[in-house]
């Protein structure tokens, strides 16, 4: 009966309740052990929404694998916003710097289809468009072709 179970959790606020408890109740795993766990694991993403996977043995041993939060739940909580805009090309929410989004670039590395930082931070300026979030004051949707010409190799190259 081993399995795998997958679930998006609050970090550092797992409860046995929704999405984990209906699913690890019919497993040999004792909920309250691997919640404990999944808190401790997940504290450093406060408050995010984090995905989980819990790989649980019949002898109800268990591993916990924690993913990288969403590139949107990174952003919000580096901008210090909740929700995105609802017009994300007129209604701007947030501004970010270019070593905010170097941080969240670095974050999302490992998840990201890009081979390095500068394009990560391209990748995550196509998701600060998308929310409503300028960087450096300017429109995301021309953060590209700023960094392809060199605008911020200084911190990106770094």
């Amino acid at each position: 009966m081993a399995g795998t179970i997958e679930a998006l959790v609050p970090g550092g606020q797992a409860n046995p309740g929704p999405p984990l408890g209906p699913e690890l109740g019919p497993t040999p795993v004792d909920v309250q052990d691997v919640v404990s766990q999944i808190n401790d694991e997940t504290a450093a993403f406060d408050g995010m929404e984090v995905p989980v996977t819990i790989e649980y043995e019949d002898d109800g041993s268990f591993t916990i694998e924690v993913g990288v939060p969403p590139t949107a739940e990174l952003i919000k909580d580096e901008a210090g916003f909740e929700t995105g805009s609802g017009e994300p090309q007129k209604d701007f929410v947030a501004d970010m710097s270019i070593e905010q989004v170097k941080k969240v670039a670095e974050q999302k590395s490992t998840d990201l289809l890009a081979y390095d930082v500068k394009n990560a931070a391209k990748e995550v300026g196509g998701t600060c468009a998308s929310l409503g979030v300028t960087i450096e004051g300017e429109d995301a949707r021309t953060f590209d072709d700023r960094v392809d010409a060199g605008d911020y190799d200084d911190v990106l190259d770094a």
